[in-house]
């Protein structure tokens, strides 16, 4: 039996658990290998693409996931799949940058954590912990905290009205709005807004 693996599986696996680089080019080349674990989970791929059923596609992408975990863990070329040592900066600039841009450029619309995963080309999981350790604080709390930040400038712009300043930073009311710009500057939109007058 042959397999083709794209690389793409040893990044994604490379990202979530800080390898090296190109995991995928350590790989040792073994012919006529007998692996219980990689011959059981090909046949439950092949399995799946024979009958499919209706979770069959996220199947098949975890199982090849753990295929590929599995040829690095056996048969990567020694130490050069070890655990790489953190570095002091945890998401590098290049992915924060664009990560940060892309909440800038759109903070009135809706933003998830997997979207902004995606824009830095990492899971969820490790996007999150990464950009809380790089930020200080989590991305939701960042969103939240650019989309205040927008709202002081419109109120301060003094052309829209509270309600759709509200809407635009994404609350679902003038009164949670107004409990959420109270907690960052101690004072009500409305006050606010006074007092720039």
């Amino acid at each position: 039996m042959h397999l083709y693996l794209p690389t793409t599986l040893f990044r994604r696996l490379s990202d979530d658990f800080n390898l090296p680089e190109a995991p995928a080019h350590s790989i040792r080349y073994l012919a006529g290998l007998r692996d219980e674990a990689i011959g059981q989970i090909v046949l439950s791929i092949l399995s799946e693409l024979t009958d499919e059923t209706a979770a069959g596609r996220m199947y098949v992408e975890a199982a090849s996931l753990a295929l590929a975990a599995r040829i690095i863990h056996k048969y990567c070329d020694s130490g050069s799949c070890a655990v790489a040592a953190p570095t002091s900066h945890q998401l590098d600039h290049i992915r924060l940058r664009r990560v940060l841009d892309y909440i800038s450029a759109h903070a009135a619309d809706e933003i998830t954590l997997a979207g902004l995963a995606g824009v830095a080309c990492l899971s969820t999981f490790h996007f999150a912990r990464m950009f809380t350790l790089a930020m200080g604080v989590s991305p939701r709390r960042y969103v939240s905290r650019v989309r205040l930040e927008n709202a002081m400038a419109d109120i301060a712009a003094g052309r829209l009205p509270l309600a759709q300043i509200a809407l635009n930073a994404r609350f679902s009311s003038q009164a949670s709005f107004a409990r959420a710009f109270r907690r960052a500057t101690g004072m009500t939109p409305g006050e606010y807004r006074r007092r720039l007058i």
